[in-house]
């Protein structure tokens, strides 16, 4: 199996690489791409050097997968490219996720959808994958009418820039700012870019990906998204109202039989998902289940992940080791 890493010197293209390596991904020849600043430079997989690569080096090769971590502009240019060669795309950009003509997928949910016609899947947002992981399984068995998401989102989903901000304040020194204000003991409302109806394009990622997972335009998702000073991931407080009524050790039965999904939820204990500890982690952890005491048939959870991990390359991963394992590539 050819396959090509695009956008490899990233922070997401790097954990990408461990996650391969991790878990034995079947690969004959690795193409390690990046843009042409880029190209000659040294990278290390599984003991072995590589030379990073360009685009159109890569293309050339006609590998039989392609996982994009390079941004959307990237995407939209290069992805179709691969594609016409005959190599399947699993992009982790947005610019694919909302066409009607791509599927949006998290394998534990909807891989099933996915047919060898298929040329370029889209990897949902970090949020949108760690959400929808525990809303799933509970919108089959309950049936979900309403959800209120606020998300404590790790600098990580911005990018290294904003790692170097945090470290940076943290020690005192003046550097590049990736947001607009001090990150360092700070909570920004504001992730992305705000779009007309004044919410931030990350809050409406997670409204429009989930309804397209759920492939229901029923669910009324609504979305508060927050940056705060942390590296492990990301974390949500949700709020459901269902259709159905439940009690929460069904709740607590759902969600532990969900692969991919682990429960820590034990009040005497104060165990509860937290970012520290869902760092390196591939699973989503959600705790803190409870009956929303102020209306009917609905629930407080929290939801935890690492979003360089299942969030985005874990994810990417486990797609192609769908296609592997179904003959789709």
């Amino acid at each position: 199996m050819k396959v090509a890493v695009v956008g490899a010197t990233g922070m997401v293209g790097s954990v990408m690489l461990k996650v391969l390596a991790e878990r034995n991904f079947p690969i004959t020849e690795l193409l390690l791409v990046a843009s042409e600043r880029s190209v000659g430079k040294k990278m290390t997989y599984k003991g072995k050097e590589y030379s990073v690569i360009g685009l159109e080096t890569a293309v050339a090769e006609k590998p039989e997968i392609a996982i994009f971590s390079a941004g959307g502009d990237t995407s939209l240019e290069w992805a179709p490219k691969f594609a016409e060669v005959g190599t399947t795309v699993i992009d982790n950009s947005s610019a694919w996720r909302m066409n009607p003509n791509n599927k949006l997928i998290v394998p534990e949910i909807n891989a099933n959808e996915l047919t060898a016609e298929d040329k370029i899947i889209a990897n949902p947002n970090c949020s949108t994958i760690q959400l929808v992981m525990a809303l799933a399984p509970l919108h089959k068995e309950f049936g979900i009418k309403r959800a209120i998401v606020s998300t404590y989102q790790s600098i990580t989903g911005t990018g290294v820039k904003a790692v170097e901000q945090l470290e940076n304040e943290e020690k005192g020194i003046k550097g590049e700012m990736a947001y607009p204000y001090p990150i360092y003991r700070n909570a920004i409302p504001h992730c992305d870019v705000f779009e007309d109806n004044g919410y931030t394009k990350e809050e409406m990622k997670l409204t429009n990906e989930t309804m397209k997972i759920l492939n229901d335009d029923s669910v009324a998702l609504t979305a508060t998204a927050v940056r705060i000073p942390v590296v492990g991931g990301h974390s949500e407080s949700v709020n459901l109202e269902f259709d159905k009524e439940f009690n929460t050790s069904e709740i607590r039965k759902v969600l532990s039989q969900t692969p991919g999904v682990k429960v820590q939820d034990n009040t005497d204990t104060n165990t509860y998902p937290m970012p520290a500890y869902a760092e390196g982690k591939n699973e989503v952890f959600v705790g803190r289940i409870r009956r929303d005491l102020t209306q009917k048939n609905s629930l407080n959870m929290w939801i935890v992940a690492d979003n360089l991990r299942k969030g985005a390359a874990t994810n990417a991963v486990q797609i192609g080791e769908y296609l592997i394992a179904n003959g789709l590539v």
